[in-house]
């Protein structure tokens, strides 16, 4: 076929540039899950049955697929179990528990049929893993059909699932059903159960849940049968049948579905303005009422300021209900301990709603990136309360820099040996403290020094443009950084190289002062990571000088923000040499003290050689 020229260069052209749209946008699996649940409130089991819609855009023809059957952990001998027998510091919550459960108490989720396309297909449960071997390739492009039957049991609440918590909530149902794992540009993701991290196909959830009248559920979407079920969800409006009820609930865009289910909630509701309409389930009392009716207004102030912080929440409610083990996050609905403080119940409801932002919206794969959520969440829950104690609607003290606790704890565990490197797949840290600070902690500090490193101004002006261009995209490390530096102007891959796949630490040091005609401050490099530096200058009659030291891998430095302190950028400094000499012009007279990162911008793990003539400085955590 003879094609004419004008018309070969057009059809390239959209050739070219739907291969660079595809690299940019990168392709995501597209699936639909339409769920019938019949609860057995007494038994604490349920028959489900599921129809999936599963849309192959990758370019990859697909033989197998796999669910992830998360229930199926909680069994003596599983793969959480042993792990928690065995790890040097198990987490409390879990410990031997597993081991002890009864039949009646363990956790299963059991395939009664599975059809693909209408026809049997071969499978085998391993562990937490459906393992199905198809009886034709799923190809590129096509939409395909999976149905099952199967029966569950619901575990004694021991991990963020199960029954009968220890506040003595019925049902916490997180990782419930037979979810589809993520196949995604780095292949299938189907990563047993051991206690960690969750990632998903962004997809349509069509829920029909059947359970005893008396119970009211809070779950991920809307509620479609509001008329049915009465305003209030439990308000002596509801139809029954056989004992039972039925919830219908439907969620669009979102990669997982969760619910909480009592008969004795109390279900309130507040309406932000321009907003979401927020859900707040809890079992009333005296360790719970007057805090749950006090947490909406500041739920819908941190809304406020999250939104135009991070970027804008982009569904219609939000739920947030009694239930769990501590706090856990799910799309448009988080589980939480009840029976805290007013303070503390804030700051984890504050803290799971921030997932929203970095987990439910950006899903980076938790598994391998936990920091880029965890680390990112924690930041800007930080953020977040330091504003509402700002406002007056938490209690405690207002800090000068939130973060330095943060940074002492970041700066112990680099001291102490027992770092691993942000790489470590999240199941594969050999300590939970390795991954509790290295998910928590350190990915608070990538976002805070990178701060100090690029400037405010970029730095703000960036983290909204993270969110606006990877939300619902599943960004990697990469990803982000890029971001960053097309941000700022500089090259920032060396600060990413450091920080994910190292553990090295910063550590400057003032070495002396020379007086020879000029002021000579020589500084030195003690630590192996580089960082570009701020130096303060202070003279005997009261002149002051900032300065910024940039590194020569960066390319440039950042620049003097209006509103911040003046500084004056010097020469850069190579990361090779181990020295570097500031030189002082005669007329700034003697110096009375040098101080090397007086704002506190960065982790320098010994803070008292940051500071001439030496003193002793107290550490972050001690301010």
């Amino acid at each position: 076929m003879k094609l004419a020229l004008p018309l070969f260069i057009a059809m390239l052209t959209l050739s070219i540039s739907s291969t660079i749209s595809a690299q940019a946008d990168r392709w995501q699996q597209s699936i639909k899950y339409k769920m019938d649940i019949d609860m057995d409130v007494k038994k604490n089991r349920y028959k489900g049955k599921q129809y999936i819609q599963y849309v192959n855009n990758s370019p990859d023809a697909l033989d197998k697929v796999f669910y992830h059957m998360y229930f199926n952990a909680f069994q003596p001998n599983s793969m959480m179990d042993m792990r928690s027998r065995t790890i040097s510091d198990p987490d409390r919550r879990v410990g031997s528990r597993i081991a002890s459960l009864k039949e009646d108490e363990i956790g299963y989720i059991k395939v009664k049929t599975l059809k693909h396309q209408g026809k049997k297909v071969k499978y085998e449960m391993v562990g937490t893993i459906l393992e199905v071997t198809l009886n034709e390739p799923i190809e590129p492009g096509s939409s395909t059909l999976f149905e099952m039957d199967y029966e569950a049991q619901v575990p004694l609440q021991v991990r963020r699932s199960g029954r009968d918590s220890a506040e003595g909530v019925r049902f916490s149902m997180s990782q419930w059903y037979p979810k589809m794992a993520n196949y995604d540009y780095q292949g299938w993701h189907a990563n047993p159960y051991v206690g960690r991290e969750f990632y998903g196909i962004w997809g349509d959830f069509d829920v029909t849940i059947h359970i005893d009248k008396k119970y009211v559920v809070g779950a991920t979407g809307q509620l479609q049968n509001m008329d049915e079920i009465g305003y209030g969800y439990g308000s002596g409006k509801s139809k029954s049948k056989n004992g039972k009820i039925t919830y219908k609930f439907l969620a669009e865009n979102v990669h997982d579905f969760a619910w909480g289910a009592d008969p004795d909630y109390t279900h309130e509701t507040y309406q932000v303005m321009d907003g979401p309409l927020l859900h707040f389930l809890y079992q009333p009392g005296e360790n719970t009422t007057e805090n749950w009716q006090n947490l909406p207004k500041a739920m819908a102030r941190a809304y406020k300021w999250m939104s135009a912080r991070y970027g804008k929440y982009p569904y219609d409610n939000y739920y947030f209900v009694q239930g769990g083990d501590g706090g856990m996050e799910y799309p448009q609905l988080t589980l939480i301990t009840g029976e805290r403080s007013y303070g503390s119940l804030v700051g984890v409801s504050i803290h799971e709603w921030m997932h929203s932002w970095y987990q439910m919206v950006l899903a980076t794969n938790e598994a391998l990136y936990p920091w880029m959520d965890e680390g990112f969440t924690s930041f800007g829950s930080t953020e977040t309360m330091d504003y509402l104690k700002k406002e007056g609607l938490v209690p405690g003290e207002v800090a000068d820099n939130p973060f330095l606790g943060t940074f002492n704890g970041q700066a112990n565990i680099a001291l102490s040996g027992m770092e691993e490197p942000l790489s470590t797949h999240a199941d594969h840290y050999t300590t939970n403290r390795a991954y509790g600070v290295g998910s928590y902690v350190k990915g608070q500090v990538f976002l805070k020094q990178l701060e100090y490193v690029i400037g405010k101004e970029a730095f703000d002006k960036a983290l909204l443009d993270y969110y606006e261009t990877w939300k619902f995209k599943h960004p990697n490390p990469n990803d982000f950084i890029r971001v960053f530096e097309k941000n700022s102007g500089l090259e920032l891959d060396w600060y990413k190289e450091y920080m994910v796949n190292t553990t090295h630490y910063v550590d400057y040091a003032i070495d002396t002062i020379i007086y020879d005609g000029d002021a000579e401050v020589v500084l030195s490099k003690i630590g192996v990571m580089p960082m570009p530096l701020d130096v303060l200058v202070e003279g005997e009659n009261g002149s002051k000088m900032m300065f910024n030291i940039p590194l020569q891998i960066m390319r440039g430095a950042k620049p003097n923000d209006s509103g911040m302190e003046k500084y004056q950028v010097l020469e850069d400094w190579p990361w090779t040499h181990p020295t570097y000499s500031l030189i002082l012009p005669k007329k700034f007279g003697k110096i009375k003290q040098v101080t090397i990162d007086p704002n506190y911008g960065m982790v320098d793990v010994d803070r008292n050689n940051n500071l001439w003539p030496r003193q002793e400085v107290m550490s972050e955590g001690e301010k």
